[in-house]
C-alpha cells in the first residue's frame, strides 16, 4: 500500500512514566487541517488521556482517540492493542454524554487485537493480591494477563475477529475460565479480603456468554476490521497521529522491571504497523514530556517530593484504586537521558504544564548518589529483552540520592532550554494548561 504524497505521519511517545500530556497534543494536532485518524499502537484499556475542551467538557480517553472531539476523525485500534469490548461499550456512552455521538462508526478495530475477558480482569488482581508487598503496581483492568496469555498459548488466545463466532469464542473463553479457576482455586490471595469478587468470577459458569452478550453492540458497530481495510484507512490523505499509551519508563522491555506495562512504548512499534499495513513512509517522532515527573502507585521516582504533591493540583488522577497512589517529582535529567537512549530517533519534543514552573519550587536532577556506583548521570543500558539488568536499575534507582542543581527553575523559558540542551533536541510545542487553546508553537513560546 502506498501513501498518499500528502499524507503525513506524527507520533506522540511519552518519555515518562505516564501521565504527560499525550491526550492533549492529540487533540492538538488533531485540529490541524486534513488529520482523519488517530492510531493506538500499544497498551490497551488501562491508558487514560485527558482531554478537556474550552467549554469545559472533559473525557478520559481510554481505547478511543483523543482526537475524537473532532467531527469525523477516525480511530484505529492497530493488532499490537488489548481491546475491552464492553469497556468500550462504557466509554462510548461516555462520549454521548459531552456530544460525541457516533465513535462507534468510526472506530476500526484490527481482527488480531487480543481480547480483555473479565476472567483475565479477574485472574490478573488475584496475580496482584499474592505479591502482597512486593506488588507490581496494576491498573487492575487485566491487560497484562490478556497478554501474558496470549504469549503462553498463542492458538488460544481471544482475538477480536473470534467475536464473530459465538460458539468458537465461548470456547476460548470457558476453557481460560476452567485453567485460571484451577491455578487460584489454592492460591493464598483467596484469603486477601478484596479476593472474593474476583474469585466469584472465575467461578460462575454463566458468566462468559453473558459477557459475550455485552460485548455483542461493539462486535456489531465497530466489526472485525482487516489489514487491507486498515491500510487503506493510514494511506489517505491528510494527517495521521499515533498515540502512544503509557511511557518508555513503564516500557515491558525497557522500563524499570518489575514495575512496568506489558506494552511497547518506541519509534520501532510505530513503524512497524506501517510496516505491517504495508506503508513505507516517514514519521515525525515527539517526544512528550510533562515539566515535572508523574507515577502511579509502586516502582521506583527517585525525585518524588511529597511537597510537590500537595502544591501541584491534580484533577484527573486519583490516589484511589489498583493503580495506587499519584506522586509527583522534579524534573530529572537521568530519566530523560535513558528515556531518550531507548525510546529511538526523535524529531522534537512536546511539552506539558509549562504553566505550573513558576512559583512550584521545581529543582532539575542533574545526577544520583549512590552507595555503590558513587555519582552518576546516566543509566547503563542493557541488552535487549533483559529483565535481569532492567531488575538491576530498579535497585540502583530505587537507593538512589538526587543530586540536585542549585537553582530552582524560575521560568518556562529557563525550563525549555535545560530540556534543549539535555536533549540536543528543539521543544516544539508547549501547554500552559488544560486544553488544545493553550497549546504553544516554538516561536512563541517564552
Amino acid at each position: 500500500m502506498t501513501a498518499h504524497a500528502s499524507t503525513h505521519y506524527v507520533s506522540l511517545l511519552g518519555l515518562g512514566f505516564g501521565d504527560c500530556g499525550k491526550g492533549l497534543f492529540t487533540d492538538h494536532f488533531g485540529a490541524t487541517p486534513g488529520a482523519h485518524t488517530v492510531v493506538r499502537f500499544n497498551g490497551g484499556a488501562q491508558a487514560g488521556h485527558n482531554v478537556v475542551l474550552a467549554d469545559g467538557r472533559h473525557h478520559t480517553f481510554s481505547q478511543f482517540g483523543a482526537g475524537s472531539f473532532h467531527a469525523g476523525m477516525g480511530t484505529v485500534l492497530a493488532s499490537p492493542v488489548v481491546v475491552h469490548p464492553t469497556a468500550l461499550r462504557v466509554e462510548e456512552a461516555a462520549l454521548r454524554r459531552v456530544g460525541v455521538q457516533d465513535a462507534f462508526a468510526r472506530l476500526s478495530i484490527d481482527a488480531r487485537c487480543r481480547v480483555t475477558t473479565p476472567f483475565h480482569q479477574a485472574a490478573g488482581r488475584l496475580r496482584e493480591l499474592e505479591r502482597g508487598e512486593a506488588a507490581h503496581g496494576s491498573c487492575g483492568v487485566g491487560v497484562g494477563e490478556t497478554v501474558r496469555q496470549a504469549l503462553a498459548s498463542p492458538d488460544e488466545a481471544l482475538r477480536y475477529g473470534d467475536l464473530r463466532s459465538t460458539a468458537r469464542t465461548l470456547e476460548k473463553i470457558e476453557a481460560l475460565r476452567t485453567a485460571l479457576l484451577r491455578e487460584f482455586e489454592a492460591s493464598p490471595a483467596l484469603h486477601h479480603a478484596d479476593a472474593a469478587q474476583e474469585i466469584a468470577m472465575l467461578r460462575d459458569g454463566t458468566l462468559a456468554r453473558r459477557w459475550l452478550e455485552a460485548a455483542a453492540p461493539c462486535v456489531a458497530q465497530s466489526p472485525p476490521a482487516d489489514i487491507d481495510r486498515i491500510a487503506q484507512r493510514l494511506a489517505m490523505p491528510g494527517t495521521v497521529i499515533f498515540e502512544g499509551a503509557q511511557g518508555v519508563l513503564l516500557d515491558e522491555w525497557r522500563g524499570f522491571h518489575p514495575h512496568t506495562t506489558w506494552s511497547t512504548i518506541s519509534t520501532a512499534a510505530v513503524e512497524a504497523v506501517l510496516h505491517d499495513a504495508g506503508i513505507d513512509a516517514p514519521v515525525q517522532h515527539l517526544g512528550v514530556l510533562r515539566t515535572y515527573l508523574t507515577r502511579h502507585g509502586t516502582g521506583p521516582l527517585p525525585t518524588h517530593d511529597p511537597l510537590l504533591d500537595a502544591r501541584l493540583a491534580e484533577p484527573h488522577n486519583a490516589d484511589e484504586g489498583w493503580q495506587g497512589a499519584f506522586r509527583r517529582g522534579h524534573p530529572d535529567a537521568v530519566l530523560l537521558r535513558y528515556a531518550l537512549d531507548v525510546v529511538g530517533t526523535l524529531d522534537g519534543l512536546v511539552v506539558s504544564h509549562l504553566d505550573a514552573v513558576e512559583g512550584t519550587g521545581l529543582r532539575w536532577c542533574a545526577g544520583y548518589r549512590t552507595a555503590d556506583e558513587g555519582r552518576i548521570a546516566s543509566l547503563p543500558l542493557g541488552g535487549v529483552r533483559d529483565l535481569d539488568h532492567q531488575q538491576a536499575l530498579t535497585r540502583l534507582l530505587q537507593a538512589a540520592e538526587p543530586i540536585y542543581e542549585l537553582h530552582l527553575i524560575a521560568t518556562p523559558h529557563a525550563w525549555v532550554a535545560h530540556a534543549e540542551a539535555l536533549s540536543g533536541l528543539p521543544v516544539r510545542f508547549g501547554s500552559f494548561g488544560p486544553t488544545r487553546e493553550s497549546v504553544r508553537g516554538r516561536k512563541h513560546l517564552p
